[in-house]
């Protein structure tokens, strides 16, 4: 896998405006990993991506109205079939930490890269999200000086608590350099 500009060449691209400069000389050291299900617990369809491109219908699930309005966006989306998909650039930050905080520094989407599970707390995650996730952590491990791998719920501790328990760490694939939590 190769990236250009921030983008990888093997993930399909659907941009979102919900993004901005890192800060000057700010590179992404930590990647931060999310889940996400809309409407909570549902998984397929176009909602995420709604989402993270402000295009999604407040009318279309009562849930929806609860986060009308909500600016958030991550790098990568990997589905449930282990599709992938960027709506950032890696070069840029995206939205998706909010108020954090990882080894003795805030605001964590200056420094981070975001990836999206679809899935939630209630729920494992498919061994095509695994492969897939293990894939991409090497493309990224490769192309960035990321040193560590933390969840959503590591950096906004009390607030948030993806991946959730679900989420079997034992299975991502070790890379050399990258400490995991």
């Amino acid at each position: 896998m190769m990236f250009s500009e921030g983008w990888l060449d093997m993930a399909r691209r659907i941009p979102s405006p919900n993004f901005d400069a890192r800060p000057e000389g700010c590179v992404p050291t930590l990647i931060v990993l999310h889940a996400i299900s809309l409407p909570p617990g549902c998984f397929g369809g176009d909602d995420i991506e709604r989402l993270f491109t402000n295009t999604l219908d407040s009318r279309a699930h009562p849930f929806f109205a609860e986060i009308a309005g909500l600016r958030v966006s991550a790098h990568f989306l990997i589905r449930r079939d282990g599709d992938l998909i960027q709506f950032v650039s890696c070069e840029q930050r995206a939205w998706h930490a909010g108020v954090s905080f990882w080894q003795g520094r805030s605001r964590c989407n200056d420094f981070s890269i975001g990836i999206e599970l679809e899935g939630c707390d209630e729920q494992g995650f498919e061994d095509a999200q695994y492969h897939r996730l293990d894939a991409l952590l090497a493309a990224l491990h490769a192309a960035y000086p990321v040193r560590s791998l933390a969840a959503h719920a590591d950096v906004a501790p009390g607030r948030k608590t993806d991946p959730g328990p679900h989420f079997d760490w034992t299975r991502l694939k070790p890379l050399p350099g990258l400490a995991l939590r």
